[in-house]
């Protein structure tokens, strides 16, 4: 397996994301049960460890794009949850009584147009 550069990868590099979760993993376990493990002393300290580890992934806008792109393609997939979420934006617009009217007379007004010789 190859990197962009055409250089063989190696070590963690070479090896499928689960793996490298199960060697993570089993790291995690060894160093709690060792004692040696970090251990947040504060939800703020937790806080704080996140906020900074998630500004340095949003630096990357193309890889926030292709979050974005993943999440809307997911969702989309689940036809009832975007009928739902149609049947809602539908009831909310419709309860606007002066904006369905105005819709009704353009539509009116398109058909008799079209009707009109």
């Amino acid at each position: 397996m190859n990197d962009e550069q055409g250089q063989k990868k190696r070590g963690f590099g070479a090896m499928s994301p689960e793996r490298q979760r199960e060697i993570a993993s089993r790291g995690g376990k060894a160093a709690h049960a060792k004692g040696t493990a970090h251990e947040f002393t504060s939800g703020d300290e937790a806080s704080r460890a996140g906020k900074k580890g998630g500004e340095a992934v949003s630096g990357d806008r193309e890889h926030m794009a292709a979050i974005g792109k993943k999440g809307g393609e997911r969702i989309s997939e689940n036809r009832e949850h975007m009928a739902d979420i149609g049947k809602k934006g539908g009831r909310i617009v419709s309860a606007d009584r002066e904006h369905m009217a105005a819709i009704g007379k353009k539509g009116g007004a398109a058909r008799r147009a079209k009707s009109t010789p």
